[in-house]
Formats: structure tokens, sequence, C-alpha cells
């Protein structure tokens, strides 16, 4: 097939995250394939406008809020006839590819998480209250109108709240990492939290929590991984037992997580909870607020997910982490979530069935 990939940001981006690398890695399996890709994506400052990246083509215009114009531009320019489907890759704005794309050229979008309470933490009140209220419920009803591919349960539950009907899941993925030599379990009882430093992320909630278990596990030490806004005030309010490592290397932050016994993710909602899978494929278990993403990858990795408030959290890990420090827990094959070959097959498969039917 021709496919086009309609995504604000590829993987150079300097904001990209998890959905780049979920794209970056489909996208090469299909070409290897056989199939004829191309992503058109924002402009980024000191690459080309036109770029092959692993087999596939990269079109870069417009901004972080023009791109979705440009988008439409460049598909009235060079698009019209040219390809087979294209699917609009949902970062709380879609592209409404569905709405323009007129040859008979076959669409469906792809969302990998609502924004909903997370406007809350991202912008100023008013803006919050408009994108929560207005905005975002009037996109995605339009984008209801589509056929959807969502990357979780909760991402297709998110959907149907605003009226989409027509909602495939297909799998996240993950590639484990190699680990050099094997690890071993700290001897003090350790909690990790991996995330950027924002609010939505709520690390405040963590170090209320490891404070709290810490009245039952006074040994119990914490290390906070990951840069981001908040985490100068996050280390000039640092409690006793806690340590902050900022931004660090891939190999770093596995061997981290590695040689804890628990990890705790309390963001607001995620779309998978990526952090969640990385964990469980290296033998941590997670205690996760019991979230739309969370719950997802947490459960599918084996952990537990719990009401999100500090209190809960502190006593979950008040019970469970003394018994995950005797009986280590075991590796989880690609930490719950599937293998991306299989990945990009599913996915390539739902995209044509869509196709197909449309």
């Amino acid at each position: 097939m021709r496919i086009l990939v309609l995504n604000w940001r590829d993987l150079a981006h300097p904001a990209a995250g998890g959905a780049e690398v979920y794209t970056e890695q489909v996208l090469r399996r299909w070409v290897a394939a056989g199939h004829e890709v191309t992503l058109f994506a924002a402009a980024v400052a000191g690459r080309p406008a036109v770029e092959t990246v692993d087999g596939y083509r990269v079109i870069r215009a417009g901004s972080r809020f023009t791109v979705y114009r440009e988008a439409r531009r460049w598909w009235d320019r060079c698009g019209r006839g040219n390809f087979d489907v294209v699917i609009d890759e949902t970062n709380t704005v879609p592209f409404m590819a569905h709405e323009w794309v007129d040859d008979g050229t076959r669409t469906v979008a792809l969302v990998h998480q609502t924004c909903e309470e997370i406007w809350h933490h991202n912008a100023p009140p008013v803006v919050a209250h408009l994108g929560r209220l207005a905005l975002e419920p009037r996109w995605l009803h339009r984008l209801a109108a589509a056929p959807v591919l969502a990357v979780s349960e909760s991402t297709r539950d998110a959907l149907a709240r605003f009226g989409a009907q027509d909602v495939t899941v297909v799998p996240e993925g993950y590639e484990p990492p190699v680990l050099t030599k094997p690890v071993v379990k700290e001897e003090r009882p350790t909690v990790v939290f991996c995330g950027r430093m924002v609010s939505y992320k709520r690390p405040w909630d963590v170090l209320r929590a490891v404070a709290i278990a810490r009245r039952e596990l006074p040994d119990l030490q914490l290390w906070m991984i990951g840069g981001g806004p908040l985490l100068n005030k996050l280390r000039a309010a640092r409690p006793a037992g806690v340590e902050f490592f900022g931004r660090v290397s891939e190999g770093v932050k596995h061997d981290l997580m590695a040689r804890a016994h628990v990890h705790v993710s309390t963001s607001v909602r995620e779309g998978w909870g990526l952090v969640v899978t990385e964990a469980a494929a290296l033998g941590t278990p997670t205690i996760a607020y019991d979230v739309p993403g969370l719950r997802d990858s947490t459960l599918a990795a084996g952990g537990v997910v719990v009401p999100p408030s500090p209190d809960a959290l502190a006593r979950w890990l008040s019970d469970l982490l003394p018994t995950w420090q005797q009986r280590p827990f075991a590796p989880v094959p690609f930490g719950g979530a599937h293998s991306w070959d299989d990945v990009a097959t599913q996915l390539l498969s739902a995209v044509d069935e869509h196709a197909r039917a449309a």
C-alpha cells in the first residue's frame, strides 16, 4: 500500500515522545515489508523539509499550531491521487483528514490518548477550561465520524464517550533492553519513579506517599528519575530517603529501574504508560494510580492499581514492598506489551481492514 501518516511531530522533533517512538518503529517495518510510506510532520530546526528516514519519507512543514493547515495544503498540492490510505495520528488535535481527503482515498485515525484532565495541568486556567469543555469535545465529536484505532481499552472507552462507535484497539509495543551484566536488587527497600517532573505526572504525590510509608519502612529509599520544570522545586523540598537523578541516559535509567523493588506511577492519565512496561520487562513491578492508560499497562504487566491518592499509594507500598523485596518479581516478556513486529503486523491489518470497508 501507499500510506500517508499525519503526526504533528516526528522522532527528530525535540518534543518527541512515546507516540513518535511508536510511529517510527511501525513505519520502518512497513517499509521493510514493501509498503511505500510517507510521514507528514511539523518542521524541525536544523532538519530538511524532505528527508528519508529508515526507508520512509518525512515531509516537514508548519509549527505546533500550523502543521494541520500545512498538511491540508500539501495534500492539495502533492498528495491527492498518490495514496491508498491516510492515517490521522491524533495527539490532542486531530488533522480531520476524513473531512478534506476528497479523492476517494480511505482514512483512519490513530489515537494514543485523550487529553481531558491534563488540560488543567498543562494550560492556564482560561485556556484549560476552554480546551477541556469546548475544544477537545468538539474535535473528538468530529473525529468520531471516522474509523478509529486506539492503543488501549481506556482510550477506546474515552473516545466512545465522545461519540466514536467504530473503534478498534491495537497493541502497544516494546523492545526490552539487553542488559550487559546481571542486576542485583538493592539491599534497602527501594522505590523508583521515572517520568518528567511536570504537574500531570503528580511527582509531589510520590514524595508524600513515600514519606508516609517510611513510618512503617524507615529505611525505604526513593529514586526520582527525570528532568522537567518542577525538578528544582522538588529537590528543594526533598524529604529524607529521596534522591533525584534528573534526566539520565537509557542505560542508567534501566539500571536504576532494574535495581529497585517497585516502580510507582501517578499520572493523571496516560495513553498506555510505557514506563510501566519498561519496569516490568526489567523485573520491577508497578503500583500505579487507577486511571486511564495506567490501569491498562499496569494490569497487563502484573502490577497493582490503587485509588489515586498518596495515602492509598503509601498503604500499598507498605504492604507489598516487603514481599517483593523477599521474592523478586520475574521479568515480564515485553513488559506486558507486544513485540514491535507484532504491533506493526496487527496495526497494518487493522488499517487495511478499515480501508477495505470504507
